[in-house]
């Protein structure tokens, strides 16, 4: 009856208190952009899917060769390594030159140029809170730009790991790719650059491998004189040069699309409605404690007086 009694006579600072929380976690709530999210379900293609499979056997027949690195199908591990890896995102970036997509709010269209550095100081409470945290990361983060304000490819391979999520499902052997971004075909766009840079790089370095022992292969048959074994250095080489050529094809080389990425139609977040809720509720109970604080600071007051 108490508390009762102190909420019923402090119930206008109550209410202040819990419509000035819920009218700022409105406007809060409004001024964050929507974020959209596109993915994408791979699976690695195995020796057998990529006929391959022969090329193990192979190798176990011959009992192995040094100095040479027989390729095989590509595990799920080593894939999501280099989904992961900055040289793989650096390659992505550079190729489908995404610096001005990424930071797309420094980048001036019109001009085809980056906006210079601007700082200012603004009576807005939204602002000042905007201003204070980016002052916050700016401190954390010394060198995010240069002195005329460019983003560095540090800076996106910084952002590209905030945006991106590599998630492996192991008792169905897929890879999940997804990409958040405030722009729905940006984010599907993100995915779909990411899997075009893996599969070119994946490609390209089987090509290299193969290159590189087929080279290998041709100089030791040169310097054996037994039959059998160049047989079989003549079987390796055959090898090498079929993974030379499917490499070329490229497609579902390495990994096979199982669902490409789409251009997501809804958000994922904000949701505006529980924030406003959980806001007002907590302006409630701040109201309410605020109150009965003050109200034991006035009887403590007037015992003491």
């Amino acid at each position: 009856m108490e508390h009762l009694r102190i909420l019923w006579k402090r119930k206008a600072l109550i209410a202040l208190v819990f419509f000035a929380g819920a009218i700022s976690t409105t406007f809060y709530s409004l001024s964050i952009e929507n974020v959209y999210q596109s993915s994408a379900v791979i699976t690695p293609i195995s020796e057998k899917d990529r006929g391959a499979g022969g090329l193990s056997a192979l190798a176990q027949q011959f009992g192995g060769l040094a100095g040479i690195s027989l390729p095989g199908a590509a595990s799920s591990s080593e894939i999501i390594n280099l989904l992961k890896s900055n040289i793989l995102r650096e390659k992505m970036i550079k190729e489908h030159n995404l610096m001005p997509v990424i930071f797309h709010k420094a980048w001036d269209k019109e001009k085809g140029a980056w906006k210079k550095a601007e700082k200012g100081f603004s009576l807005n409470p939204l602002a000042m809170i905007s201003g204070l945290i980016g002052r916050m990361r700016e401190a954390r983060d010394a060198d995010q730009e240069d002195a005329k304000g460019v983003p560095k490819i540090w800076d996106g391979l910084r952002e590209l790991q905030r945006v991106v999520r590599i998630s492996n499902n192991i008792k169905e052997n897929t890879i999940i790719i997804s990409a958040e971004f405030t722009d729905p075909e940006v984010s599907a766009n993100l995915v779909s650059h990411l899997l075009a840079t893996l599969n070119n790089h994946m490609s390209s370095e089987a090509k290299r491998v193969a290159q590189t022992n087929r080279q290998y292969l041709e100089e030791q048959l040169y310097k054996t004189a037994d039959p059998f074994i160049k047989q079989k250095i003549y079987n390796l080489i055959a090898q090498q040069l079929e993974t030379s050529m499917m490499a070329e094809v490229k497609e579902n080389f390495a990994f096979k699309v199982i669902d490409p990425p789409k251009v997501p139609d809804r958000k994922i977040r904000p949701r505006r409605p529980s924030m406003v809720m959980l806001g007002a509720i907590l302006s409630g109970i701040s109201g309410i404690a605020l109150s009965i604080i003050l109200e034991r600071l006035a009887v403590s007051r007037q015992r003491g007086a």
